[in-house]
């Protein structure tokens, strides 16, 4: 299981939202690149990074700030918000990002969102963000009119290398996961799922951990790091005692 801490963008600074709501934000720091080193040094085999600029504005803002960034660190970095077109996609890989997350493509441009996949074979993930099952697009302020169960077999077929599943109304809010949606979803689809969205506490990292003989790949954790609530350095330990066990 990796644990990805969470680095959301927004005007040039580190910060988190309560359920995706961009009048609703705390900032953590001012220097976003700072935090990405802090979180490397701290053990994270993965950095978890989002343009919230990008994904309102649906083009890519902060494209500096992430090439910083990706430079910066010596561990790989998955990233999401506004990614919508191949061009966008190739400069950002280019840049030193490892692999994409795509959301408002993938639901409502299906045929540029399968080519995608194809020119770019195991780089392009996708992140199914709901409210009771039904999926938000455009940074969550968009109904996109689709359950999981809907698109997923269609992301299977197109090449999707891994999914990205966000329980909006826990992200932000110290509520704990949605386990059951997790367990139900880990089961329907054999692409490596991530678990976002209420990840606050060693415990909900304790009851995801199961999962992961059932194909789920990590979780991320974003504002529970940021206030303590989650130490991330004994929940990384934790997680390593686990798999030493396992093994």
């Amino acid at each position: 299981m990796i644990l990805f801490p969470a680095v959301d963008v927004k005007d040039g600074q580190c910060v988190r939202l309560r359920q995706g709501r961009a009048d609703e934000v705390t900032v953590f720091s001012s220097n976003p690149a700072e935090m990405a080193e802090h979180w490397a040094r701290l053990g994270a085999r993965w950095l978890h990074l989002v343009d919230l600029d990008g994904a309102f504005d649906g083009r890519p803002t902060n494209f500096a700030l992430i090439k910083n960034i990706c430079a910066r660190i010596n561990i790989p970095v998955q990233l999401g918000g506004g990614i919508r077109d191949l061009q966008t996609a190739r400069v950002y890989l280019d840049a030193g990002v490892r692999r994409l997350i795509i959301s408002t493509l993938a639901l409502e441009s299906p045929e540029e969102f399968g080519a995608m996949c194809t020119a770019l074979p195991g780089r392009i993930g996708v992140s199914l963000d709901a409210v009771d099952g039904a999926l938000k697009t455009k940074g969550w302020v968009a109904d996109a009119g689709l359950t999981v169960d809907q698109v997923l077999p269609r992301l299977e077929r197109q090449g999707a290398a891994f999914i990205i599943y966000t329980d909006i109304s826990r992200d932000g809010m110290h509520a704990g996961v949605n386990l059951a949606a997790l367990e139900q979803l880990v089961m329907k689809t054999p692409l490596p799922v991530i678990a976002a969205g209420g990840v606050t506490r060693l415990e909900d990292v304790q009851n995801l951990f199961p999962l992961t003989s059932q194909g789920l790949a990590g979780v991320i954790t974003g504002r529970a790091i940021y206030e303590g609530a989650l130490d991330f350095r004994k929940a990384l330990a934790w997680i390593e005692q686990q798999e030493k066990e396992r093994a």
